[in-house]
C-alpha cells in the first residue's frame, strides 16, 4: 500500500507520495519539496507520465550526460540527489522560497488509473491538483507550472480551463496542436508516437512495480507499489501509436479533445522554444504565444539540445525571475523583460549572441521572395522568363535550388513559406522541404537540434492531398492547412501547394548561399564528424526522433512515383524568407 510520509533532507521538508483525490475517486500521488519553515510559499507544479521517483541519471543516463558535459554548471549549487526528468531541481528553487510539486499523471508512476496521454481527463486532473495544492496550509495560494516537453504541453490545456489559483505557466519546449505539431506533420504520419510511448512511458506505467525501477531517491518502486500482470497493464492503457495512426484528420475527436481553446488562456506565460526543435518543440510555443489571450506573455528562443538550457544558470534564473514576479510579487526586473528574447545563430560557432525584440514576427522584417527556376535549379529574386519542369522519384533526395552567393551578410529570423506547382504520376505525393545554408565550398551548415546534433536551418512538410488551406487562419508567411479532408490528386495534373516552413534564425555570411531542397523523404544530414545514437533507433540522421517512415502510411505504390515541379512566368514557384535588416 502506498504510504504518504514526511521527512527532512537537504534543508527541505519532503513529502513522498502525498495523496490527491480526484472527483471520480482515483487518488493521484505527488512528491512535495518545500522550505523548512513556517512561511507560506508559492508552488511550482508539474504533472507527467515519466515517474516522479526516477532519478534523471537512472532513467535517462545519455541525456543527463549530454546536459552535464555541455554545461557542468548544471551540477553546481545542488547535491543533484533529487534530479527528475524534465522538471526543475528543487535544491535550486526551494532556497528561494518556492515549493516544488511533482505529480504522477493518471496511470503512470505511483498514480493508478487508465493511462491516456494528454486526454481531457488528465487536464481536469491537473486543474484539481492545482486547486488542491493552493489550499494547503504552507501554500500562499499561487501555483505556477513548469516543465519541459510533455510537462509543458499539458500546461496549455489546463490554462485554457482557467483554474483560479494558477498564477503563471512556463511552457518550456512544448507543443500545442498535437496533430500538426507532433503526430501528422503536414498530414504525414510521424513515427515519434511509436519511438516515444512504448520505450519511454510504458516502463513506468503504474503497476509495473517490481518489474521496473526502484528509486534511488527513496528506495520505493517507481511504478508501484503493486505489480500487475501484462494483461492488466495492457487493459489499463491506450495504444498511443495505434490511436495516432488511426486518427488521420485534425478534426477527429481524438485530436480536438486534446486541443485547448488557446484564446481562453489568460494566465501570465513564458513560452520558450528551441530553434532546433523542428519536429515537436518549436511551432506550438510560437503559436501559443501568438494566439493566447494573456496580457502578460513572453517568448524565448534558444539552442542546444532539448533539455540543457532548462537546467543551465540562464534557464534557472529566467524561471526564478518570472515566477518570483508573478507568484511572490518580487520587484526583480521582470517588468522590463523584453517580450521576445532570442539566440542569434551563426555558422561554425556555438557561442551564440542573445538579442531583445518587441514582437513576433519582427516588425522590421523584409519579406523577400526567391523564385525557383526548374531549368537551372536556381533561386533568383526575379521569376524565370521561361517555363520549365524538373522531376524526381518520390521516395528520394529530390532536387535542390540554390541562390547565387549572397552579396552581403544576411539575417533570416522568422517564419517561412513556399509555393510549389506540383504534379504526380500517382494520386498523392509527400513533400519534405528543407531550407539549407551552404558555405562557398558547398559545405552545408547545420546546428544542434532538439536531440540531433546535425539539424538543418528549417523544415516544412505537406502531403499533397492535405493541401486545403484554412483561409481564415492562413497568413502569407504562415499557411495554415485545415487537415479536415483528403483531396486526392489527378495523376499528371499540376496543383499549387502552399507549404508552411517552421521559423528559424541564422546570420548567413557574405558569399554563402541559401538552398531549398524539395524531397520525398526525411532529410539526411551530411557527414560532419559527430553524431549520436539512441539505443532503439540507432544513429540519428538529422531529424532526431521525428521520422516519417511508416510503410503503412507511405506505401511505395503511391509515394514513390514521379513528382514534377513546374516553374515559370505562369507557375511562379517561390520561397518566402524573413530577411532582417541591420538596426
Amino acid at each position: 500500500m502506498t504510504q504518504h510520509r514526511i521527512e527532512r533532507q537537504a534543508g527541505m521538508i519532503i513529502e513522498w507520495d502525498a495523496p490527491i483525490e480526484m472527483d471520480d475517486g482515483v487518488v493521484l500521488r505527488c512528491d512535495i519539496f518545500r522550505p523548512d519553515d513556517d512561511g507560506r510559499h508559492p508552488a511550482i507544479m508539474a504533472m507527467g507520465p515519466y515517474g516522479k521517483l526516477v532519478h534523471f541519471s537512472d532513467g535517462y543516463p545519455h541525456q543527463w550526460s549530454w546536459i552535464t558535459q555541455q554545461k557542468p554548471e548544471v551540477l553546481e549549487g545542488s547535491s543533484n540527489a533529487f534530479q527528475n526528468f524534465e522538471v526543475c531541481d528543487p535544491e535550486k528553487f526551494v532556497p528561494d522560497g518556492f515549493a516544488c510539486v511533482r505529480v504522477d499523471s493518471r496511470g503512470a508512476g505511483r498514480s493508478p488509473g487508465y493511462l491516456d496521454p494528454w486526454c481531457a481527463r488528465e487536464a481536469q486532473d491537473l486543474y484539481d491538483c492545482i486547486e488542491w495544492c493552493a489550499a494547503l496550509p504552507w501554500c500562499n495560494g499561487r501555483i505556477g507550472l513548469s516543465g519541459t516537453s510533455y510537462l509543458a504541453m499539458n500546461q496549455w490545456q489546463v490554462a485554457a480551463l482557467q483554474p483560479p489559483s494558477l498564477g503563471a505557466i512556463c511552457v518550456w519546449e512544448g507543443a500545442l496542436d498535437y496533430y500538426r505539431d507532433m503526430a501528422w506533420h503536414g498530414g504525414i504520419l510521424c513515427t515519434f508516437s511509436k519511438t516515444w510511448y512504448s520505450p519511454v512511458v510504458l516502463p513506468v506505467q503504474h503497476g509495473v512495480g517490481e518489474n521496473g525501477y526502484k528509486s534511488s531517491m527513496n528506495g520505493e518502486w517507481v511504478a508501484g507499489p503493486a505489480t500487475l500482470t501484462a494483461e492488466q497493464l495492457e487493459a489499463n492503457r491506450t495504444d498511443w501509436h495505434a490511436q495516432c495512426s488511426a486518427n488521420k484528420l485534425a478534426t477527429d475527436d481524438f485530436w480536438t479533445s486534446r486541443l485547448p481553446d488557446i484564446t481562453a488562456v489568460t494566465t501570465p506565460l513564458l513560452s520558450t522554444a528551441n530553434w532546433g526543435g523542428q519536429g515537436l518543440h518549436l511551432r506550438g510555443n510560437v503559436e501559443g504565444f501568438l494566439d493566447s489571450a494573456s496580457e502578460h506573455k513572453w517568448l524565448d528562443f534558444h539552442t542546444l539540445d532539448h533539455w540543457t538550457e532548462y537546467y543551465t544558470d540562464y534557464g534557472v534564473d529566467l524561471q526564478k525571475r518570472f515566477f518570483g514576479y508573478f507568484l511572490k510579487d518580487e520587484d526583480n526586473g521582470w517588468a522590463d523583460q523584453p517580450r521576445v528574447h532570442l539566440q542569434l545563430r551563426r555558422p561554425d560557432t556555438s557561442d551564440f549572441d542573445w538579442r531583445d525584440e518587441n514582437e513576433w514576427p519582427l516588425a522590421r522584417t523584409q519579406w523577400t521572395t526567391w523564385y525557383l527556376d526548374a531549368e537551372t535549379a536556381a533561386l533568383n529574386t526575379e521569376p524565370p522568363k521561361r517555363a520549365a519542369t524538373i522531376s524526381y522519384r518520390g521516395n528520394s533526395d529530390g532536387v535542390t535550388f540554390v541562390t547565387p552567393p549572397l552579396a552581403q551578410e544576411t539575417e533570416l529570423t522568422g517564419p517561412m513559406a513556399a509555393r510549389l506547382h506540383v504534379s504526380s504520376d500517382t494520386d498523392d505525393a509527400d513533400l519534405f522541404l528543407v531550407v539549407r545554408v551552404f558555405a562557398p565550398d558547398f559545405r552545408e551548415i547545420v546546428f544542434p537540434g532538439h536531440i540531433d546534433p546535425n539539424t538543418p536551418i528549417a523544415q516544412g512538410w505537406l502531403r499533397a492531398s492535405h493541401r486545403k488551406l484554412d483561409e481564415r487562419r492562413s497568413l502569407p508567411y504562415r499557411p495554415f492547412h485545415s487537415h479536415d479532408e483528403i483531396q486526392k490528386l489527378t495523376p499528371g495534373q499540376s496543383y499549387a501547394l502552399d507549404i508552411e516552413i517552421l521559423p528559424s534564425c541564422v546570420v548567413i555570411p557574405q558569399g554563402y548561399r541559401i538552398g531549398l531542397t524539395v524531397r520525398g523523404r526525411d532529410y539526411v544530414a551530411p557527414s560532419v564528424g559527430h553524431n549520436r545514437e539512441i539505443s532503439h533507433l540507432g544513429a540519428l540522421t538529422g531529424v532526431g526522433l521525428f521520422r516519417h517512415d511508416d510503410p503503412d502510411d507511405r506505401p511505395a505504390a503511391v509515394f514513390d512515383g514521379t513528382v514534377t515541379l513546374a516553374t515559370g512566368p505562369e507557375n511562379k514557384a517561390f520561397l518566402l524568407l524573413p530577411v532582417i535588416p541591420p538596426r
